[in-house]
């Protein structure tokens, strides 16, 4: 296997596969007569997060430059590929090339805008053909690199591959107990961890209970119902180390951020209407910190850890890229190839202790996710926001011998909107809808009623799979802010302060405005609808009329009856549509991240197919598996948050001291 840089590889992966058409226009080969209208031409496309622009300069022949515009995009994902892109265009002298698969939806978007150009440019329409997609070989081979091209090398005792809420976690964790610690990341800067972290019996939720009894949490019964969202597909001994450490986790870290005088953690004191029980039980185990008054515009949980990590002695390499983990002749993992994204230089790095892989999910790799989870790419739309990782970090370790989950699994909310002309799918472009969790009345592109809106998000979603292009619509009357608290909502989704008086992690009055304010608004951009009947709502959301209005008449009967006769809805979540103005959205999945990655044991240790333990390498977070699958159970509230912190912690104390 030829070496490799990151540059040459995408090059030659963009421009491998450019195509003709039989007329020869086929993605922007030049014209037959070899002929342009020589100048500079412009056009944009929509990728994630805004518009990418590309302009192109021709002579009478020939694509002379190339250059890309991706300022908007996010930028450790689609932000990275503009010059790769344009260096791919220009040597292929077509748009028709390769899409980077980590940022799949950025490279559609310079194709396409690059072929509007080469349109221009040739007084011909150009279109691009139509890629297969998902049967590339996403793992591949561990890529090779010659000693000659390594030209830094560093040692340290235990390195944290990756720094968002597991590594920072797992780096404070290490150093605390006396460990020479080194950070790599891949991004400029680490990411902030996630605002609901799930923990049992921390001394927060001890001190509830004395006034909120029903908030105690069985241990056996949180076992039991974890397993049963997975439909057995997990390791119970992982889980139970969840439920028996969590707690001591928070404490931990309600003790690290409090000190300082910035931060108040609370507990999410919530476990829905007691009177009316829902179909899936509710659990209190969601721990959010809170900024105090004392705290600066500057302050963040991130320079809150980094300020802990510097007085620790934590040391960091920014900006630089995993390539491979490296293993000596028994197997044992003895550190890593890294890359420096700024200059391409290889470093080697050496960890004597070991190395903790913290470097979550593959949610930004296509092909990965087409593979893996074709289901999920089906129901999604794409929003700048979520998971930047692209499963780089799990390659790594399966090159190394690790197994992989048999199982796969993903975070998702209904969270976003689509256009009224739209439906799901992971290359359509959405808005992110925070609303869009509360159990209203939902109905197909049919116009018809099809499931229980009330429960776990992804039953939800599920059930929308079921339903034509995987698209509802939400809707909602007038009344929707009496509704809202009237729901009793859980965990991220609440509006409301919290039963214990603790505040949500964001209020409806924030949300509707957000919502139907300002030019950039649900309203104004014409993701929400809003009509003084439902007639006329129907037609603006494209759905039938007829048998949208008979499905509302029948939910409003039930809702006055007291009983959904239909699918079985809690009463206090039965609330009608009767009082204009009458509001509707198209709503598909949100996917913030994976949940599916290398087994580990209970010690933490990336394990192989026969259950042995690869010496040297551990891990924690959405590139580990074994405690999610088919779906997460976001009625513990903070769950994956809370085992990926729980985990690190537990990671970092076994390397440095040979056990938690």
């Amino acid at each position: 296997m030829k070496d490799i840089s990151r540059r040459s590889f995408l090059k030659g992966a963009l421009v491998g596969t450019a195509s003709v058409a039989a007329a020869g226009l086929m993605g922007g080969m030049a014209l037959a007569e070899g002929k342009y209208t020589p100048g500079t031409y412009s056009a944009s496309a929509k990728g994630i997060a805004g518009d990418v622009t590309v302009t192109m300069t021709f002579d009478a022949d020939a694509i002379t430059d190339v250059q890309i515009d991706v300022s908007g995009e996010t930028p450790s994902i689609g932000g990275l590929i503009g010059e790769d892109m344009a260096a791919a265009i220009l040597a292929a002298q077509s748009a028709d090339v390769d899409a980077v698969t980590s940022a799949t939806v950025t490279s559609d978007a310079i194709r396409t805008a690059a072929a509007a150009c080469i349109s221009q440019a040739s007084g011909t329409t150009v279109e691009l053909s139509v890629k297969e997609e998902g049967g590339a070989d996403w793992l591949g081979e561990a890529p090779e690199v010659a000693e000659s091209d390594i030209t830094e090398t560093l040692d340290t005792e235990v390195l944290v591959v990756g720094c968002g809420t597991g590594g920072w976690i797992t780096a404070m964790t290490a150093a605390e107990e006396g460990a020479k610690v080194l950070v790599v990341e891949k991004r400029e800067t680490p990411t902030g961890i996630r605002e609901d972290i799930g923990a049992i019996n921390s001394k927060l939720q001890l001190e509830a209970f004395k006034d909120f009894p029903e908030f105690e949490i069985d241990k056996t019964e949180a076992l039991q119902d974890i397993v049963r969202y997975a439909s057995g597909y997990v390791d119970s001994d992982l889980v139970k180390v969840w439920i028996d450490n969590s707690g001591e986790m928070v404490d931990w870290l309600t003790d690290l951020m409090e000190k300082t005088g910035n931060w108040t953690m609370s507990l999410e004191g919530g476990i829905g209407d007691q009177k009316h029980p829902e179909r899936d039980k509710a659990y209190a185990t969601g721990h959010s910190p809170h900024k105090t008054e004392a705290a600066g515009d500057d302050v963040s949980t991130n320079s809150t850890f980094q300020a802990h990590c510097d007085a620790l002695g934590v040391a960091w390499k920014l900006s630089t890229a995993l390539v491979k983990l490296e293993q000596n002749a028994s197997g044992r993992v003895t550190g890593i190839i890294a890359q420096d994204q700024n200059d391409q230089h290889y470093i080697r790095i050496n960890a004597s202790k070991g190395v903790i892989m913290a470097t979550g999910g593959y949610a930004t790799n296509t092909d990965m996710m087409l593979a893996l989870q074709p289901m999920t790419m089906k129901m999604k739309a794409n929003v700048p926001i979520g998971s930047t990782c692209d499963g780089s970090g799990i390659k790594a370790m399966l090159w190394a011998g690790g197994e992989m989950d048999p199982c796969h699994a993903s975070m998702m909310f209904n969270r976003c909107s689509v256009l009224p002309n739209e439906t799901a799918g992971y290359k359509t472009n959405g808005k992110w809808y925070w609303f869009g969790e509360q159990p209203f009345l939902k109905v197909n592109l049919n116009g018809k009623r099809f499931c229980n809106e009330s429960g776990p998000y992804e039953f939800m979603l599920h059930s929308m799979y079921m339903q034509p292009y995987h698209t509802y619509v939400d809707v909602f009357d007038a009344n929707n802010k009496q509704y809202c608290e009237q729901f009793d909502e859980v965990g991220c989704c609440r509006l409301f302060p919290f039963d214990n008086g603790a505040i949500s992690n964001r209020g409806y009055d924030a949300c509707w405005k957000e919502m139907t304010e300002g030019e950039k608004s649900h309203l104004e951009l014409g993701y929400l609808q809003k009509a003084d009947t439902l007639e006329e709502l129907a037609e603006k959301l494209n759905i039938p009329a007829d048998e949208f209005v008979k499905t509302v008449e029948r939910y409003n009967e039930l809702c006055a009856k007291g009983v959904d006769e239909d699918y079985g809805k809690s009463i206090h979540r039965m609330t009608p549509v009767d009082t204009a103005p009458f509001y509707g959205i198209r709503t598909c999945a949100w996917h913030l991240t994976t949940l599916d990655g290398c087994r580990i044991n209970t010690d933490m240790q990336v394990i192989r197919e026969d259950g042995t333990p690869i010496e040297g390498l551990w891990a924690t977070g959405d590139c580990t598996g074994g405690f999610f699958a088919n779906n997460y159970p976001n009625l513990f509230t903070g769950l994956a948050c809370g085992r990926t912190m729980t985990f690190g912690r537990r990671a970092a104390k076994i390397v440095v001291n040979g056990k938690a």
